[in-house]
């Protein structure tokens, strides 16, 4: 029966092994070399390794963007400054804003007065009822709407529910109201106490739209959403020129943890950061903080090996912006869904966390940045004081693993159990004892039976 030799090495897969590599003698000289070479099976320690393309991460990053068209007032933060969580980093000055909030000031004030109440009649009270309910669905719609358009999804979560809630409260008022009117319709109650539940729901409507105006203004003063590093600009993009002037413009970019917007043309050699007194669009991304308390990695981690990677493997990771500086990490996460890439091959992404590193000679490597290129070696499996044979001596027939040895001086072919698998040695957990002869190359040259020379 032919039989062919085989390493069991996927792609991707290197290892690395620390075995005492014996001394190989050759099974015939001169001559009559037949081309087969025995060695012996030996004992030491084999490290298989998934090596993945990865990059550096930070902890966190979030961009502030100009929630409104307007002019950057105040600019407190220098790039490269550090700030605290909620540090007030800029702020903008709109006139839109301020017009529509002393508006709605107005119409609270004129409610709360009672100025627009119905006369006392029930077409009255119907008709201003019915412009009420349209006036809030509108409004309540356009803010709902505008919501959705948040990318960060903490604050779109936020506005959501206020949206909500107020509908709610201004739903309960106007069906309040309603029902007072069937009440009057039906003798029960007077118009004065449907004309008083009416202005009651337009009294509401009135403070919501107003505590709506107030919070755009408010969202006019930038805070650091998280602590870190300030960087002006987006990430990786310059910043937006247009930007619509609505309330749904507002509302779908106001503090946003990560910047939209179309890009702008710049000039080459000019900072695209924009200057304090200078004039913002809707959406503008103004900074970004990046938090680097923590730095961590991503890998991409083939289909084929992503099962032997878990929670707590070590990895060794070399950069190439630091050329021959070696930096340890630890797997923290696995996703549990994959990636799909541009050539249809499946990876799942791996997160580790990152720890400093040091070059060759002991000094210390320097502290790497978000997005630069690894290349990570997971220490997937390990197997200490093994009995390990060269990776060629495995011989794979009829899909059973096996070595040729040497027994009474002949060959004889043996059934193993391979273990961990490196790139030049396999660890065998059974069928084979340390310092047994093996046929270590040429293996296809080897007859059962036949006499091995020596």
């Amino acid at each position: 029966m032919s039989s062919t030799p085989r390493a069991r090495l996927r792609p991707g897969v290197v290892a690395l092994s620390l075995v005492l590599l014996v001394s190989l003698t050759a099974a015939s000289c001169g001559d009559d070399d037949d081309g087969v070479t025995v060695g012996a099976a030996a004992r030491g320690t084999v490290d298989e390794i998934v090596e993945a393309p990865g990059s550096v991460t930070a902890r966190a990053a979030a961009t502030l963007s100009a929630p409104a068209a307007g002019t950057l007032t105040e600019l407190r933060v220098e790039a490269g400054q550090r700030v605290s969580k909620g540090t007030v980093v800029a702020v903008i000055d709109s006139p839109e804003l301020e017009a529509r909030r002393e508006s709605a000031a107005k119409a609270l004030d004129q409610a709360s007065r009672g100025g627009g109440s119905p006369g006392v009649s029930t077409s009255g009270f119907t008709a201003v009822r019915r412009k009420t309910d349209k006036q809030a669905a509108s409004a309540f719609g356009d803010a709902r709407a505008a919501a959705t358009k948040i990318t960060d999804p903490n604050l779109r979560g936020v506005l959501l529910k206020q949206v909500d809630a107020a509908e709610q409260q201004y739903t309960a008022a106007s069906a309040s109201a309603a029902a007072t009117l069937r009440s009057v319709q039906r003798g029960v109650a007077s118009l004065g106490q449907a004309v008083s539940s009416l202005s009651a729901a337009q009294k509401l409507q009135a403070q919501q739209a107003y505590d709506l105006a107030d919070a755009a203004v408010e969202a006019l003063t930038l805070r650091a959403p998280v602590a870190g590093t300030v960087q002006f600009g987006g990430v990786g993009s310059a910043p937006a020129t247009g930007g619509a002037s609505a309330l749904s413009s507002l509302l779908s970019s106001a503090g946003g943890a990560a910047a939209a917007g179309s890009a702008s043309t710049s000039l080459p050699g000019v900072d695209t950061a924009v200057p304090q007194g200078g004039y913002v669009a809707a959406g503008t991304p103004l900074m970004t903080i990046v938090d680097v308390s923590r730095l961590g990695l991503t890998a991409a981690v083939d289909e084929t090996d992503v099962l032997l990677v878990q929670s707590g493997v070590a990895a060794t990771v070399e950069l190439d912006a630091a050329t021959g500086a070696t930096y340890p990490a630890t797997v923290r996460a696995v996703d549990l869904l994959p990636t799909t890439s541009a050539q249809g091959g499946v990876s799942y992404r791996v997160r580790l966390d990152l720890e400093a590193g040091k070059y060759d000679d002991g000094m210390t490597a320097p502290t790497p940045r978000p997005g630069m290129s690894a290349v990570i070696r997971l220490q997937v499996r390990q197997a200490k004081d093994a009995v390990t044979v060269p990776a060629s001596a495995i011989v794979n027939s009829a899909g059973r693993d096996t070595v040729w040895t040497v027994r009474d001086g002949r060959y004889q072919r043996v059934d193993v159990k391979v273990g961990v698998q490196g790139e030049d040695v396999v660890q065998v957990t059974s069928g084979l004892d340390a310092g047994q002869p093996v046929v270590v190359a040429g293996a296809d040259l080897v007859r059962p039976g036949a006499e091995a020379r020596s």
